[in-house]
């Protein structure tokens, strides 16, 4: 199938070289003139050093490379996601599969990435959601992953699994694209605060529990929401949040990190040196807590120490001393 993936970051290029050594005729798309010179010039993604690009590829700084194609991936930054969509609702063929594999809420309008795609696209494109935990700097290199396509008509959530699935490369399907976004988006905000845990010296066990009761809330939101229970204790949910939080390839707990030892948060932000989701995403888990009804303590003390300026030892100290309650509230 003719594909073109919509974004030359790590992560984009690690699914354009599976669906490439899938068989399929693959473009990989740079928003920048600069970036595609360099991924020319390299022959590979300073992002994924030490992984070639094959020869294949082909490299493009125009979107006129959709036409055509059967399947188009969209792995954007979250804040381009809407103006790319916007853009192939002009130039896509109707019909052609969207896939979306970002990670993240969007920022103004609290949205789920694929309903700002749909927003703008209409029902000329079906979107399918593509997330699970899945590091790009080991799926360049081929390392075993699994991953979930969901999307509300089964048969596209196949196509995508079809495409992309090969003995280094499973690929799950679903129907539920509200969990699996969710997950994909709010494990980020966990991720970041595994890191302050870690950078404040806390050891395993305050990360057990974190992780824990953060998938808990995730959950409680997702369901609220109209996800589906199971979803959070697959691979976009449970999955997804261990590889985030537990991985020095996380942006999210890298910031986390240095936000623990004492680092101003907009210091942290801006030493990662690429969109740490997590951070926006706070913002988003705490409107769309608050507009659900749902409680989500450790989301909103992120919030709190992101946004309010709070100190991350006294958030710690409120969280440990909540009222007591059941595990599982009924």
């Amino acid at each position: 199938m003719k594909v073109t993936v919509l974004g030359s970051g790590a992560w984009g290029t690690a699914l354009a070289m599976v669906l490439l050594e899938n068989g399929n005729d693959v473009t990989l798309w740079s928003f920048l003139e600069e970036e595609k010179a360099v991924l020319e010039q390299t022959g590979e993604n300073p992002m994924l050093k030490g992984v070639p690009l094959p020869r294949e590829l082909k490299l493009t700084t125009d979107m006129n490379a959709v036409k055509g194609c059967g399947a188009v991936v969209i792995a954007t930054p979250s804040f381009a996601v809407r103006s790319t969509a916007a853009k192939l609702r002009e130039i896509a063929d109707p019909g052609t599969v969207l896939i979306s594999v970002s990670k993240g809420i969007e920022k103004d309008t609290s949205l789920r990435l694929s309903e700002a795609i749909e927003q703008e696209v209409g029902d000329k494109c079906p979107v399918v959601v593509l997330s699970g935990p899945s590091h790009a700097e080991e799926v360049g290199r081929s390392i075993p992953t699994a991953v979930v396509a969901a999307a509300d008509d089964i048969r596209h959530a196949q196509l995508v699994q079809d495409l992309f699935m090969n003995s280094r490369f499973r690929v799950y399907t679903s129907t539920d694209r509200v969990g699996t976004e969710i997950c994909a988006a709010l494990k980020n905000v966990i991720a970041l605060c595994a890191g302050c845990c870690d950078g404040m010296g806390y050891g395993d066990n305050t990360k057990a529990m974190l992780m824990t009761r953060g998938l808990a809330e995730i959950a409680r939101l997702g369901v609220a929401l109209g996800g589906k229970q199971e979803s959070f204790t697959g691979l976009a949910g449970v999955g997804d949040l261990i590889v985030t939080c537990c991985s020095m390839h996380s942006r999210n707990r890298r910031c986390g990190i240095l936000i623990g030892q004492g680092k101003p948060v907009d210091e942290a932000v801006k030493e990662i040196g690429a969109v740490v989701e997590g951070y926006y995403a706070a913002a988003n888990a705490r409107a769309l807590a608050r507009k659900a009804g749902v409680e989500m303590p450790i989301a909103q003390a992120a919030y709190e120490v992101l946004y309010e300026g709070r100190d991350v030892h006294s958030v710690v100290t409120d969280l440990m001393s909540r009222s007591k309650r059941p595990e599982h509230e009924l």
